[in-house]
């Protein structure tokens, strides 16, 4: 591991332990060029993945980019961090184990699309508009109508409340 301060390739790692999460293994190193000090976090992986773009360009699947992206569609967004690291796990879990180096991009984000169904409606919706490209309002009202529609029926409300009528 580079040396972020002085950029010696000889590091030496002074302490290993799983995370909280047992997503990756969190290392205290040390630099001895320098004596600078750093952490790193390395995940198990568990083959090299490509991911093959709508042009047919090939690129390294880069979980980083994945997080960015998601974090983007759920900014200022009320999700626990925990929630969205384990749908990120899971997708790339998913990717991984899906037998083959070579992944579409429509595969990434259809899976991240199913995973952010299930964390927020409003991130759901953001990424969408993105991700499919939505030109028009009515891109928004479809993909609002097909979230509607999926949505389980309320429970009828308590006696002396009002209920919400939606027509």
């Amino acid at each position: 591991m580079r040396c972020p301060y002085c950029g010696s390739l000889d590091t030496q790692v002074k302490d290993s332990r799983p995370t909280d999460d047992s997503s990756a293994i969190r290392r205290r190193r040390v630099c001895p060029d320098c004596g600078g000090r750093f952490t790193t976090f390395e995940r198990v992986q568990l083959r090299e993945l490509y991911v093959v773009k709508r042009s047919g360009r090939r690129v390294p699947f880069d979980r980083d980019k994945l997080e960015r992206s998601v974090e983007v569609a759920l900014r200022k967004r009320p999700v626990d961090p925990e929630r969205v690291e384990r749908m990120l796990n899971g997708i790339v879990r998913q990717l991984e184990s899906m037998g083959d180096a070579d992944v579409s991009s429509e595969t990434v984000g259809e899976l991240v699309m199913e995973g952010l169904k299930g964390l927020d409606d409003v991130a759901y919706v953001r990424f969408a508009s993105v991700y499919k490209n939505f030109r028009e309002a009515k891109d928004f009202e479809e993909i609002l109508g097909h979230l509607a529609s999926e949505e389980p029926e309320a429970e009828p409300s308590a006696p002396g409340k009002n209920p919400v009528r939606s027509e």
